[in-house]
């Protein structure tokens, strides 16, 4: 069964086209995190009005493996008939982007005749785990699905069986990362930049108290499977407003408080996901999103959880917002519905 599928939550334009829910046949994304950059955030007007120019092209790049022709003006009407189904992110997210997606996946329903399955991109994200060139894991699991606008924990009982036991309260560890770096002057988005500050000095004993740097682990001492990390970011501008009175904020304690974040966010993400797969005496835990990626979160849950449980973490490319996961969720899922019922919901239940 070969899906095409469309993702547009956020700032990425993305289409693939997956067969089986595994065998990936094309992988295309659009982004415009360069503008992004610029303003240290996602600006949502302008990342739907991106999204509008690339969808088309997109779409057509993902679908070029299934053409017979390599130049000149693609038949995508004749294409499609290749396609067995769509699928399409329906939330949660930004909804300008959404309705770009959204709105393309309907139209080629309509003309086609094709079956479409909307998808919730976030529990989504933890099918990226079943695509080829990953380490498929055993079910049952305990899935994290960690980026810059979600972090949710998640017990995957089986293939299509997934149930959330917890999540942040406030904001996500992605946009803990994104909002501490702009703190720092450092660029976005945040977690890449952090971690490459914080690699400086990572082998230099414990860096954060070296320098009477110490920051909260939030919630961590809870008896709970639920995050916080609002309060982190406010600990990080107090010391570094508190550095900057002392004259003391440069270079090396950019460095030094960039170690810090990481430490703390990834101390708390790792000690949470251990804590759901010894609550749900589970054997293996799969992780998804973009802040995955993080070498030092897959560190620590390898470390912390031994040999007694198995850590399963996609290849970078598919833990950041592309349309592979979306088509091999829908494949496993096989849930088609109308397309005149299907609306984009930013505010989609991540628990769905």
């Amino acid at each position: 069964m070969k899906i095409l599928a469309i993702e547009t939550s956020c700032d990425e334009t993305a289409a693939a086209i997956v067969e089986d829910g595994r065998k990936i046949i094309s992988n295309i994304v659009a982004t415009s995190a360069e503008l992004h950059a610029k303003t240290g955030g996602i600006i949502p007007e302008i990342a739907a009005r991106q999204q509008v120019l690339f969808i088309i092209p997109v779409i057509e790049e993902a679908t070029l493996p299934l053409r017979n022709e390599k130049k000149g003006k693609p038949d995508l009407l004749n294409t499609f008939k290749k396609i067995d189904a769509l699928a399409v992110t329906v939330g949660p997210g930004l909804i300008g982007s959404l309705v770009v997606g959204v709105e393309a996946a309907k139209t080629i329903a309509m003309t086609t005749g094709k079956p479409i399955i909307p998808v919730n991109h976030v529990k989504a994200h933890l099918y990226a785990n079943l695509l080829n060139g990953t380490e498929k894991p055993d079910f049952p699991a305990i899935g994290l699905v960690v980026s810059g606008g979600h972090t949710e924990l998640y017990f995957w009982q089986s293939i299509n069986n997934i149930k959330w036991i917890g999540g942040t309260i406030d904001d996500a560890a992605g946009e803990a990362f994104d909002k501490t770096a702009r703190i720092l002057g450092l660029g976005f988005p945040g977690g890449p930049a952090i971690a490459a500050e914080a690699v400086k000095i990572q082998f230099d004993g414990n860096p954060g108290r070296i320098q009477n740097i110490k920051l909260p682990r939030p919630m961590m001492k809870e008896d709970s499977l639920n995050f916080s990390f609002s309060g982190l970011k406010t600990a990080v501008k107090r010391t570094v407003d508190d550095l900057k009175m002392k004259n003391k904020f440069n270079g090396k304690t950019v460095s030094y408080l960039s170690y810090e974040i990481q430490e703390s966010i990834t101390d708390v993400l790792s000690f949470k996901t251990i804590l759901a797969a010894e609550k749900y005496k589970v054997k293996t835990i799969a992780l998804g999103g973009g802040v995955a990626a993080n070498l030092r979160l897959k560190e620590k849950l390898t470390k912390e959880s031994g040999k007694k449980i198995r850590i399963c973490v996609p290849p970078p490319s598919f833990c950041t917002d592309n349309a592979l996961y979306i088509a091999s969720c829908a494949f496993h899922y096989n849930n088609p519905v109308s397309w005149k019922s299907i609306e984009a919901d930013p505010g989609l239940s991540v628990e769905v």
